[in-house]
């Protein structure tokens, strides 16, 4: 046998080999378990089986700490429903909304949010605080395919308040050139004591705010602005609901400002401003031979620029119901196209049959309405059935003029009973004799 000399530092290296080695293996085995424990943890954040936060007891529920992101690209929506989960299951010490558990949308954040449907009843009063930016899916591409007619809809919630200095971006502008513009909005379903209040809504794909047999609903410095080529993107939408106020806000839009359906009671717009759009409407009602009734509808200090129509009545024939106890006071009109509108014979494809009944139109009241108008239609409009005339229609301290450099026009009424307390601009004398 040979033997080969062996030197001390040969035999030093050799060792040194072996510890490196063995500490590489013992680093990579710990490592490799520190990523399986990690991936396992990242699997039970992202399983809705696990649900990963719990509900904390300080009353704040940020989004961010049920795993929103907020960087505009990521989506957002399960962290949102899980903080509104807490938040709706969270109970108050008191009925005040200063202890009201509060769902946060931090300010500096973009919150991208597919349709949700949050839903009541819960605990206590409870409020969303709007100071970032909510965003929808951008374009129609983006959506959940079994939930396009829907974007944030609140169903059944007592005593919520929405407010902010935040933005909810609508994102529609590869839906308003569609063929049918989908309900994608923020709707409130079957809600009482709603208040909405400061933040802004922009570029809405379809309608911005729909209410839905809602009960007592406050809305109070709102801005709400949308191109004024934007189709169907009206500002604030209520339908069978009652006990509405409606203040200081702007609406900019491409639609009505505020349209009110059947079954509205007890409303009062205070202080909005109009922009573009249609201007503030009653209707359309009546349609596809429906029942309609609207009752007690005030609007007051309020100014409606650049619109086509400024104070509208608009239903279908075949109709029937009433709209009645109707008053709108001290309204500026600038350059719009039909400043006080009545119109029962609505129709806008110009291709509807004449029909017999109507929904009644009566105790109408305009007084001190002032401003200027576009001539291509007549700055009052009031159209009524043949069947069913409007009644005790009253117009009191109306002065409107031509846009400056324009020949004036005449009022026009048909089958109507009017009265005017003052002398008005343009002269109405086209009233029904009261004996008929």
């Amino acid at each position: 046998m040979t033997y080969f000399p062996i030197s001390i530092p040969f035999v030093a290296y050799c060792l040194c080999l072996c510890v490196c080695y063995t500490q590489a293996r013992l680093h990579h085995h710990l490592h490799h378990n520190h990523l399986d424990h990690e991936n396992k943890h990242m699997h039970l954040l992202l399983s809705p089986s696990y649900p990963p936060y719990k509900c904390n007891g300080d009353g704040i529920f940020d989004v961010r700490e049920f795993g929103a992101i907020g960087d505009g690209i990521e989506d957002d929506t399960n962290a949102f429903k899980e903080a509104w989960d807490c938040a709706c299951q969270s109970q108050s010490q008191s009925q005040s909304q200063t202890n009201s558990p509060i769902l946060l949308v931090p300010h500096g954040y973009s919150f991208i949010i597919q349709f949700t449907m949050f839903t009541g009843p819960c605990q206590s009063p409870i409020i969303i605080q709007v100071d970032g930016t909510l965003m929808a899916p951008d374009g129609p591409k983006s959506w959940s395919k079994n939930n396009i007619h829907r974007w944030l809809v609140f169903y059944r919630i007592d005593h919520l308040t929405i407010k902010g200095k935040g933005l909810i971006d609508g994102r529609g502008q590869q839906w308003w050139n569609l063929p049918c513009q989908p309900h994608k909005a923020m709707r409130f379903l079957m809600c009482t004591n709603l208040t909405l209040q400061e933040f802004k809504i922009k570029d809405s794909p379809h309608f911005n705010l729909r209410f839905d047999r809602c009960i007592s609903v406050h809305i109070e410095s709102i801005f709400i602005v949308a191109p004024a080529s934007s189709p169907n993107t009206d500002g604030i939408h209520i339908e069978n609901t009652k006990d509405v106020q409606i203040y200081n806000s702007i609406i900019s839009n491409g639609d009505d400002c505020v349209s009110i359906g059947t079954g509205c009671y007890d409303v009062e717009v205070k202080n909005i401003t109009c922009l573009h759009g249609h201007g503030i409407s009653i209707g359309s009602l009546g349609i596809h031979n429906s029942h309609a009734l609207v009752s007690n509808i005030t609007v007051s200090d309020s100014t409606i620029k650049h619109t086509k129509n400024g104070v509208r009545i608009k239903t279908w024939q075949g109709g029937y119901g009433a709209v009645n106890q109707v008053t709108y006071n001290n309204i500026l009109m600038e350059n719009v196209r039909n400043p006080i509108i009545i119109d029962q014979f609505y129709c806008p494809t110009k291709q509807c049959s004449n029909q017999t009944s109507a929904v009644e139109i009566y105790d109408v009241k305009y007084n001190n309405i002032k401003g200027t108008y576009n001539v291509r239609s007549p700055p009052v409009h009031i159209g009524c059935s043949n069947q069913t005339p409007c009644r005790n229609i009253i117009l009191s301290k109306v002065e409107l003029f031509p846009v400056k450099g324009q020949p004036a026009l005449d009022a026009f009424c048909w089958n109507a009973f009017t009265e005017t307390e003052t002398i008005t601009v343009p002269p109405i004398h086209c009233s029904l004799d009261k004996t008929l």
